[in-house]
């Protein structure tokens, strides 16, 4: 009985052990701000290099995984959330947007004034945009004060 009951404590201990959720802690040194995010969210990151990188991370010590790209969180210069909901609703919203006005643009110009060819303009530009999927996030910049680590969170 004794046997069992360290058993079923040591498990307990071992689960509360290994039951962590690692994530990436930002601090602002300046106001002392701090924002967290959890491993498995997707994140856009910029490297010293110019490099850009998108994608959902994994945390391994101090090294960022995205794709099996691994990054050292001090070759990080940029880092900002990149939500899978905005990026299709701003993009499907501004896709569907620009080709109405194209649409619209075209038919009016063809049935009523040559001049609402001039909306096409407008439209291929939102449809530009709607492609590359604009980020609305907040971007934390290491010039701005803005500094990365590796913190542990209990479930």
């Amino acid at each position: 009985m004794k046997k069992l009951f360290i058993l079923i404590i040591s498990s307990f201990c071992f689960n509360v052990i290994v039951a962590q959720t690692n994530a990436i802690k930002i601090t602002n040194l300046n106001t002392h701000k701090e924002k967290i995010i959890k491993e498995n969210k997707r994140i856009k990151l910029k490297t010293i290099d110019g490099k850009i990188i998108k994608g959902r991370f994994k945390l391994e010590n101090d090294i960022i995984i995205i794709d099996d790209i691994q990054i050292n969180l001090t070759e990080i210069d940029e880092l900002k959330r990149n939500p899978l909901l905005t990026s299709i609703l701003t993009s499907g919203f501004l896709i569907y947007a620009g080709a109405l006005t194209a649409g619209f643009g075209v038919l009016i110009g063809v049935l009523i004034d040559s001049t609402a060819f001039w909306l096409t303009i407008p439209a291929a530009g939102m449809i530009y945009a709607g492609i590359k999927s604009p980020n609305l996030n907040k971007n934390h910049k290491i010039e701005k004060g803005w500094k990365f680590e590796k913190i542990s969170i209990p479930k």
